[in-house]
């Protein structure tokens, strides 16, 4: 979803392809045409001798909604020298930073990977309307396994609000222009337009990891 369409309307219009699953192509991508080269590195927060790989999303958007599964499978294949994570975006939707620290909370929480495909499930196959601090807090505790009064706790902290905080500030370093997008090594941007599709996205990024390595 184009940074542009902030508005939840958005969400009737056609999802970009997916396609075969993702593998690194033999073949160099193009700087300007596979992917943008950024005119000023972006911070990273992997460890020393990792390529770190983000993936800039939004809870509202249905395009991340269905790129979900295809990135979770590709995810669990990455080597031990990726470090992957994810950064939900301020923009699609009218209460962005709350989504933002429900993304947030979770992860402090250890509980992203368990809940990541069924918040989109709720928003976008359900229909449930999870706008705002009060529908987000009301969900969560109807969810088995998770402490919604820790939950709570979480989302309304300070550290929660700071890191949405820096998460907007690394969307503006890597210069999104819609989600979902991801970034390499705090060097590269790639989506699924400059790719030609998610899918593609995928092939451009385990590329450009390869290329991370080499200096």
């Amino acid at each position: 979803m184009q940074r542009r369409d902030f508005s939840l309307a958005a969400a009737s219009v056609a999802l970009l392809p997916l396609a075969a699953p993702s593998h690194a192509q033999a073949r160099a991508f193009k700087a300007g045409t596979d992917y943008i080269v950024l005119g000023k590195p972006a911070p990273v927060d992997a460890p020393a001798g990792k390529v770190e790989v983000v993936e800039f999303f939004s809870y509202n958007c249905p395009h991340c909604a269905a790129f979900e599964p295809k990135l979770e499978a590709w995810v669990k294949q990455l080597p031990p020298h990726v470090a992957f994570r994810r950064i939900p975006v301020p923009f699609v939707g009218n209460d962005t930073e709350a989504k933002q620290r429900f993304y947030y909370a979770l992860e402090a929480m250890g509980k992203v990977d368990e809940f990541q495909i069924k918040i989109f499930q709720a928003i976008h196959q359900q229909r449930l309307n999870l706008t705002g601090d009060a529908a987000i807090l009301a969900w969560v505790e109807k969810q088995p396994g998770l402490d919604a009064k820790k939950f709570a706790e979480l989302f309304k902290s300070f550290s929660v609000a700071g890191k949405a905080k820096r998460a907007a500030q690394l969307t503006n370093d890597y210069q999104v222009a819609g989600v979902p997008a991801l970034g390499v090594a705090g060097r590269w941007y790639v989506d699924g337009d400059t790719a030609g599709s998610l899918d593609r996205a995928l092939q451009v990024v385990d590329f450009l990891v390869a290329e991370a390595r080499k200096g």
